[in-house]
C-alpha cells in the first residue's frame, strides 16, 4: 500500500512541485483555496485528491481536516506550505495586517495539524524560511511568523513525540513573490523590496532543489530537526549568531547600497 500524503498550498510553487514529485509513491491530498486550480490539480495523477482550505478561515481548516479523515485513517507525511507575505514598515504597518500573517503563516497550520495529529503515522514538514532567522527589516512579519511556525512545532515534536521537520530555503524562483508583490503594492516607501520581489520570482533558488531535499527527508526515520537549503539561507543562519548590534550594523549597511 502507498503512502499518504497531504500538502498545502499545493496550486503553485514548491506545494505544487511536491504534489507532483509524490504523486507516484501514494495518495497526495493537495489543498487549494481557489477553486479554478481544482481541476489542474486532478489532471496531475488519479492518486491526487484536491481539498478546499482557506488558512484564513477557522470553519475552512476544520471542514478540510474533517474531509481528509472521512477519506483516509492515517497520513504519513503532512506538509505545510501554504503561506504570504506581509511587508511594511513596523511604525506605520497596520496591526491587522499583522494579524493576518500570523493567521496565515502560523496559526493555520498549527489548527490543521493538531487535527490531524490522531491519524498521523509519520511526520510532519513545515515549510520554513531563511526569514525564520529574524534578520530582514520590511518583511518583519513574514519572519515573525516563520519564527513562531519553528517554536510552536518544535515544542509539539518535544511535547508529543511527533516527528516535526522545518525545512528553511533561501529565496526560492516562485510565483510567492509575484503574489506579494500584489498583496504590498500600495504601500509606500517599497519600491526596493517590489524590485527584488520581482528578481527573486526569476533568479531564485530552483524549486526543484527544495523538492529533492523534502523527499530525501520523508525517506528517513529520524530526520534533523531543521534543514537550511540555499547558499543565502546558510550565510543568514550564519550571520544570526552574531550580536545584535553587529547584526543591525551590516543589515542597516546593506540597505543603504540597495536603496
Amino acid at each position: 500500500m502507498g503512502k499518504v500524503f497531504v500538502i498545502t498550498g499545493a496550486t503553485s510553487g514548491i506545494g505544487n512541485a511536491l504534489v507532483k514529485a509524490f504523486a507516484d509513491e501514494g495518495t497526495v491530498f493537495a489543498g487549494y483555496r481557489n477553486e479554478n486550480h481544482e481541476r489542474d490539480l486532478r489532471k496531475i495523477s488519479s492518486n491526487v485528491i484536491p481539498f478546499y482550505i482557506d488558512m484564513e478561515k477557522k470553519s475552512s481548516i476544520r471542514q478540510a481536516a474533517a474531509y481528509i479523515k472521512s477519506n483516509t485513517d492515517r497520513v504519513d507525511t503532512l506538509i505545510n506550505v501554504a503561506g504570504c507575505v506581509i511587508a511594511g514598515q513596523m511604525a506605520v504597518l497596520n496591526p491587522d495586517d499583522v494579524r493576518r500573517q500570523f493567521e496565515v503563516n502560523t496559526f493555520s497550520h498549527l489548527d490543521f495539524s493538531q487535527r490531524l495529529v490522531p491519524i498521523l503515522d509519520g511526520k510532519i514538514i513545515n515549510i520554513s524560511s531563511m526569514a525564520s532567522f529574524g534578520l530582514f527589516p520590511y518583511v518583519a512579519p513574514y519572519c515573525a511568523s516563520k519564527r513562531a511556525l519553528d517554536i510552536l512545532f518544535n515544542s509539539m515534536s518535544i511535547e508529543s513525540g511527533v516527528k516535526v521537520v522545518s525545512v528553511k530555503p533561501g529565496v526560492i524562483a516562485t510565483p510567492l513573490w509575484e503574489k506579494s508583490i500584489e498583496l504590498n503594492k500600495n504601500k509606500p516607501g517599497l519600491e526596493f523590496l517590489v524590485e527584488n520581489a520581482r528578481k527573486n520570482s526569476k533568479t531564485g533558488l530552483d524549486v526543484k532543489k527544495v523538492v529533492e531535499l523534502i523527499k530525501r527527508i520523508d525517506t528517513l526515520a529520524n530526520p534533523k530537526a531543521s534543514y537550511t537549503i540555499g547558499c543565502d539561507a546558510k550565510f543568514t543562519e550564519i550571520l544570526s549568531k552574531l550580536p545584535q548590534n553587529w547584526i543591525n550594523f551590516i543589515v542597516k549597511k546593506g540597505l543603504e547600497l540597495k536603496v
